[in-house]
């Protein structure tokens, strides 16, 4: 495990590693039957239901919906972003809202150091807050990943630098501390969820998790009722993964 910790604080932006699920690994299967979708109990709604998993993830959703989708997404990847605004509005109210289908994203750190900082920063709110400041840290990806090369550049100097330290500067010069601080974290908490080296050791067994039981390889990678959904590389995200929710019966 000492030595997965040491890769994900390694300065090196694997980049490549980000774009749509194209591994080949998803199957074809006979469209299963529409299964039956389930209200709410009284005055809640299943997207406002937020619980955390054990597998560093957050679900929104019946937790006993048919059809289980999850994410394992990076919030420096720019499809990852583009799913986020073009699909996410519309599997939380088609979907996520009838009780049929339940989503978890799970954060995978797919560029290695420079994801660990948002990473850290996600997981340092209310269960009820995770969904927001994710779709707020997409929606401002390109904003806060201005002056990435920069940052990456000055992080390759820290040479022996811990992993807090490394994702703390990547959180302060990036302007993630920042971004937190005005939507409800102070400055003190931020900085102390960053150096957190029990969620830092979490996010590095998820990880192995993820790689050992999935082989995760890009982000975002999708998988519902646990079998890896495969996405043409030449086509958007969410249309894909819609047919394939409506296949499980969605």
């Amino acid at each position: 495990m000492t030595n997965r910790i040491l890769a994900l604080a390694l300065p090196a932006l694997l980049v490549a590693g980000c774009g749509d699920n194209s591994k080949g690994t998803g199957t074809t299967t006979a469209a299963s039957a529409p299964v039956a979708g389930k209200a709410a109990p009284s005055g809640q709604s299943w997207t406002d239901t937020v619980v955390k998993t054990a597998d560093y993830g957050y679900r929104m959703g019946n937790p006993d919906a048919p059809i289980k989708l999850v994410e394992y997404g990076s919030r420096a990847c720019p499809f990852c972003a583009q799913f986020e605004a073009e699909g996410f509005p519309l599997l939380k109210a088609q979907y996520i809202a009838s009780g049929k289908v339940s989503y978890e994203f799970r954060d995978y750190p797919i560029h290695g150091a420079l994801d660990i900082a948002p990473i850290l920063l996600g997981h340092c709110v209310d269960d009820s807050a995770f969904f927001p400041l994710l779709e707020a840290m997409m929606a401002n990806q390109q904003t806060l990943l201005a002056k990435e090369q920069e940052v990456g550049q000055k992080v390759q100097g820290m040479q022996g630098a811990s992993p807090q330290t490394i994702a703390t500067t990547f959180a302060q010069d990036l302007g993630y501390l920042d971004f937190v601080k005005q939507r409800g974290v102070p400055d003190a908490k931020a900085r102390a969820c960053l150096a957190d080296s029990t969620q830092l050791d979490a996010l590095t067994k998820a990880t192995a998790k993820a790689n050992a039981d999935h082989n995760v390889q890009s982000t975002p990678t999708f998988l519902i009722n646990n079998e890896p959904v495969e996405l043409n590389p030449t086509g958007g995200a969410w249309p894909q993964l819609e047919q394939a929710l409506k296949r499980a019966g969605g």
